[in-house]
């Protein structure tokens, strides 16, 4: 693994050149639009960086995208891959890994996800404060290589608490109502019955959804600061009384864009000034 990283991640210097991001963001499903306000962008499609799987989900458009955000460079992945979509955990978090070794210090980690949580509606933003890990998997099992980090990382502060002031700080400044919650990351690909959300509701979970958890135990262990912000795109099953749809998903994620587009420019500027 090791070697993959590095090979990756020197591939990925060569191509962005003088470029020296530190600020990386991976942009969950329907969040893919904010790549494209990146100036003075490098893009490397997924399928020609050594190692990298493809992207098999819609509204995943698979390319990293390195440029400026209101100034400050920030390395940006267009789309993630998932451990439903059949890939190993390792496959899942080497973007994480990757950009650790590229440089970036802080990562904001976005993602849909179903509101459990009666206070949430759709088009909501939520920022994590704490994660269940109900995939039964973790991508930090086998052997540790002491490189990468220690065999026990502790998860007591897995979002950093000064990134999340931070984004809840400029939530406040820019007037935008930024939630927090619990987010219960669970395999998929099969949306959730009812009852399993209630089972999350009963367990302390404000939101569901099918990524973020592996990419956050990764960051933790190779010692990146990490948060995340969730859009609610849909109510989770039992709470709303439509079908669930990946199409809908994605309406509802592109109708939030121009906040959540607001939010992050000014985050990443100010986390500038942390790296």
């Amino acid at each position: 693994m090791f070697d993959r990283i590095i090979k990756t991640s020197d591939f990925i210097k060569d191509k962005m050149g003088q470029a020296s991001p530190k600020v990386g963001i991976v942009l969950g499903s329907g969040l893919g639009d904010f790549a494209d306000k990146i100036q003075d962008s490098i893009e490397i499609p997924y399928d020609e960086i050594p190692n990298f799987p493809k992207t098999t989900v819609k509204g995943h458009k698979g390319r990293l995208v390195i440029g400026k955000v209101q100034n400050t460079q920030v390395a940006v992945f267009q789309g993630r891959f998932h451990f439903y979509e059949g890939y190993q955990l390792e496959d899942v978090i080497l973007p994480v890994r990757v950009l650790k070794y590229i440089g970036v210090n802080n990562l904001i980690l976005t993602n849909a996800a179903g509101g459990i949580n009666s206070n949430y509606i759709p088009g909501d933003l939520v920022y994590l404060t704490d994660h269940l890990n109900l995939t039964g998997n973790s991508p930090l099992i086998g052997p540790n290589d002491e490189r990468l980090g220690v065999r026990f990382p502790d998860m007591t502060e897995a979002y950093n608490p000064q990134l999340n002031q931070l984004l809840k700080q400029t939530a406040d400044e820019l007037s935008i109502d930024l939630k927090s919650g619990v987010y219960a990351g669970v395999l998929g690909p099969a949306y959730e019955t009812p009852a399993e959300i209630n089972m999350l509701h009963i367990m302390g979970a404000d939101m569901v959804g099918m990524s973020t958890v592996p990419e956050v135990i990764a960051a933790n262990h190779i010692n990146l600061k990490v948060c995340a912000i969730s859009c609610i795109t849909n109510l989770a099953a039992g709470i709303g009384h439509e079908k669930l749809s990946h199409d809908d998903v994605k309406e509802v994620a592109n109708m939030a864009m121009n906040k959540f587009t607001l939010l992050i420019e000014k985050v990443v500027k100010k986390m500038e000034a942390l790296t």
